[in-house]
């Protein structure tokens, strides 16, 4: 049994009971189960079948379960279980000083298979990774992997952004839209300047706010970057953190959301945004494991379009509002991407405000 973590003391803040039961959708079928077994703080083991024969999987995030980010790994595990019938057990919120202590308690604890979040503990994951060689291990990473049991994955969702960004580029009726997002780095910089190529190309006449918040997870602080984007005049933001789409509801302009289909936070108000299908990349990473011939590989591929680990969110009641030549443009591009006619540029330099 994994001990108990004291990280949970420290816990972000929580949002808004809609706002989570929307992004922890995939989490509440665990409550039919039976309820959660003991485990490190914020995880809970969800048994399926016959655990003698069944692969165990543990996640180790360094955020919250509501950061998008984290869940949509979140989402794809529990679907594993329903589906491939794994059993997994998760820790959130796991700060670096605890890192190598969970992931050891994982490690030595009899799971096969560990995922999560390295970008803030990657001397750490790796470290420990080293450390149990007949374990495997998939991590977010904005390094390679490394021989011989660290895989490594990244959301390589700059597809879908930059068909965002072609709807925005049309939408926008004072020619000027907003990104709110974490912080400068290539993983951030890549689908933000996917959103402005998007927007650019639709409308040569765009201008665009671009802040950082300087944090993965606060609310507050993106809601705060939006506010003062749409007194500036954006009209239509792009939500790449969390907040943003509630200070797009209460100014009533449009939003474009990020990670995960976030229309019900503002059904008026969110138009579309690249969704990170991460079910691909742990389906696959649990067959290697299974056979046998699990290897130290980059797994990023499995979030491009044509593997469907990304795609646009369903316009829903924008599908009458959107322009008939917005949603063709958007479908030949879609068409050419899909085909590999047409390819996205990754472009990881920081953008800026125009």
């Amino acid at each position: 049994m994994v001990a108990t973590s004291s990280h949970s003391n420290k816990r972000a803040p929580r949002l808004p009971l809609a706002t989570t039961a929307l992004l922890l959708a995939g989490t509440l079928a665990i409550a039919s189960c039976g309820g959660p077994a003991e485990g490190p703080a914020g995880s809970a083991a969800t048994p399926a079948g016959d655990t003698a024969a069944t692969l165990r999987v543990a996640a180790v995030f360094e955020t919250p379960i509501e950061e998008p980010w984290v869940n949509q790994i979140h989402v794809a595990l529990v679907k594993a279980r329903d589906e491939m019938g794994i059993e997994y057990t998760w820790s959130e919120s796991v700060k670096s000083a605890d890192f190598a202590r969970v992931m050891r308690e994982y490690s030595e604890g009899g799971y096969q298979l560990i995922m999560g979040d390295a970008f803030g503990a990657e001397r750490i994951a790796r470290r420990v990774a080293g450390d149990y060689p007949d374990v495997a291990y998939v991590f977010g990473s904005g390094i390679g992997p490394a021989e011989p049991n660290f895989a490594v994955f990244d959301n390589w969702i700059h597809e879908p952004a930059y068909l965002a960004g072609l709807i925005a580029g049309k939408m926008t009726e004072s020619n000027t839209i907003g990104i709110v997002a974490a912080m400068p780095i290539p993983e951030v910089n890549r689908i933000t300047n996917a959103f402005l190529a998007g927007a650019r190309e639709a409308n040569s006449d765009v201008k665009a706010k671009v802040s950082f918040i300087g944090s993965f997870f606060d609310p507050p602080k993106a809601k705060e970057a939006a506010l003062a984007q749409i007194e500036a005049g954006a009209d239509v933001l792009y939500a790449e953190r969390f907040g943003v789409i509630e200070a797009c509801v209460e100014k009533d302009v449009l939003a474009i959301s990020n990670m995960s289909d976030q229309s019900e936070l503002g059904p008026e108000n969110v138009i579309t945004g690249p969704v990170w299908d991460m079910y691909p990349t742990v389906e696959q990473a649990i067959k290697l494991v299974q056979a046998g011939v699990f290897t130290a590989q980059d797994m990023g591929g499995f979030s491009y379009m044509a593997k469907g680990g990304s795609y646009l969110a369903p316009l829903h009641g924008f599908e009458e509002r959107l322009p008939d030549d917005v949603k063709k443009l958007v479908e030949e591009k879609t068409a050419e991407i899909m085909s590999g006619n047409y390819r996205v540029d990754v472009d990881e330099s920081t953008p800026r405000s125009d």
